[in-house]
């Protein structure tokens, strides 16, 4: 692969218009500006990241998230490009794209998670055990075995390519028409979901696309020459920019979790200081914790941000280094697996409390049963009225499908798309209302 086909400002949906010629504006900025004033993005400030919402101790959610993760990775991208200029200026004259890396990053993390679910991952594990042990069993018949495939493991990184490039009823038919390159850096997994959850292969571990999305991706892969490899199924190479984006995303989570962590007291201050102390890269910092604090909370504020700044240059170097191996696509490993030490060991140790004490807390779980319930439940409603639509409680249920998720085409997967569009896009506290509403469980009010 070759940066300067991988870097294009061709607009999915608008082909036929030229690069923009607002001087203030990239294209690549006006990507970014799409998408915070998205519909999408706005709903992922009442989207779980790990605790639930809301709370009277102020926690991080999807939106507060993807806003520090776009952060992380322009700062990273920024540093890769540094480096490039003074190891590798003749790049920048080849490829002039290249100066928009920090804003296609950017972008591409914004959008990383406008795919999920409410309830997190519990909220994609609840839809596709509908299909597989729920009620959604009997629909089996009526799809191939991909589309089957996409709906047995929902999975909330191909629904963002879906919001980004399928266009809704009465929406217009360019969706976002965001840039080849932005959409490309959202793809963590570049492979059909037949293709997919392959142990040992980082860019096949889950999956990207829907079937019903897979020429989109062709089409996107095509015109940036993404490697497509050699198989019966559709499976490209990871454009280099998503392990940026990808890095990005495991810093901010694995660290700021642990901020919230302590904010909510599962762990305590000296337990986080001491798993954020190995990243602050400071001889001084424990003498500023002592004199220049009292609150303790500040004081994991600056650690959290000592350990940002750390794995943020660790992984941009980790990315420039490995060049060679990324235009390859032959890098099978994340960013921070790569750490050198003592990064990589406090890392792990990073990882192992945030399952153990974190991911494992009491009110996490409680969250994560109740989203299997209330995913399940809603889907059990919509999803026959909407494909049978045949009796008078069915028709007054498909009335409250909004008519952007509704569709002309007829057969089964199309129209269970349709509601899993509806479904997946909801808000924790609006699926939560909706599923008590219609359940019987709670009256709606006037508002």
């Amino acid at each position: 692969m070759e940066w300067k086909y991988l870097l294009s400002n061709k607009r999915y949906g608008q082909e036929q218009y030229g690069a923009s010629t607002d001087r203030a504006r990239s294209d690549f900025q006006r990507d970014y500006d799409r998408l915070i004033f998205s519909s999408p993005f706005r709903r992922l400030q009442n989207k779980t990241q790990v605790f639930p919402l809301p709370g009277s101790v102020f926690v991080h959610n999807r939106l507060t998230h993807s806003l520090e993760v776009a952060s992380v990775a322009r700062s990273m991208a920024n540093i890769f490009l540094n480096s490039v200029n003074t190891h590798n200026p003749e790049l920048i004259k080849e490829v002039p794209l290249i100066n928009e890396v920090g804003n296609i990053v950017a972008a591409a993390a914004l959008a990383h998670d406008l795919g999920n679910p409410a309830f997190g991952h519990s909220g994609e594990a609840a839809i596709s055990r509908y299909f597989t042990d729920g009620d959604g069993r009997v629909y089996q018949k009526d799809m191939n075995e991909s589309q089957w495939h996409d709906l047995i493991n929902f999975e909330g990184n191909a629904n963002a390519i879906r919001i980004l490039t399928h266009p809704l009823k009465g929406k217009g038919n360019d969706a976002y028409a965001l840039t080849y390159s932005t959409l490309a850096s959202i793809a963590k997994y570049p492979c059909a979901s037949i293709a997919g959850k392959q142990k040992g292969f980082l860019h096949r571990k889950k999956y990207g696309f829907f079937q019903s999305e897979e020429e989109t991706f062709k089409k996107i892969a095509t015109e940036l020459h993404l490697e497509q490899e050699e198989s019966e199924y559709l499976i490209y190479k990871r454009h280099p920019l998503v392990y940026l984006v990808e890095a990005a995303d495991d810093i901010c989570y694995s660290i700021i979790d642990l901020e919230d962590a302590h904010r909510l007291k599962i762990l305590s201050y000296e337990e986080v200081k001491n798993y954020l102390l190995p990243f602050a890269n400071s001889a001084t910092i424990e003498e500023r914790l002592k004199n220049d604090y009292e609150d303790d909370d500040a004081k994991i504020g600056l650690l959290r941000a000592k350990a940002i700044n750390t794995l943020t240059n660790q992984c941009a170097a980790i990315f420039f280094e490995k060049q060679v191996e990324l235009l390859k696509g032959e890098l099978n490993q994340s960013l921070t697996d790569l750490l050198p030490e003592p990064y990589i060991s406090a890392w792990k140790a990073v990882e192992k409390i945030s399952v153990e004490r974190i991911y494992n807390f009491s009110s996490v779980i409680q969250k994560e049963v109740a989203g299997y319930k209330i995913m399940a439940g809603l889907l059990e409603e919509f999803v026959p009225a909407l494909i049978h639509n045949n009796t008078h409680y069915y028709r007054k249920l498909v009335k409250l499908i909004p008519k952007q998720y509704h569709t002309d085409l007829t057969d089964i997967y199309s129209i269970t798309q349709s509601v899993l569009d509806f479904v997946s896009g909801m808000t924790d506290l609006y699926a939560v209302d909706l599923y008590r509403n219609i359940k019987g469980i709670s009256f709606p009010s006037e508002t």
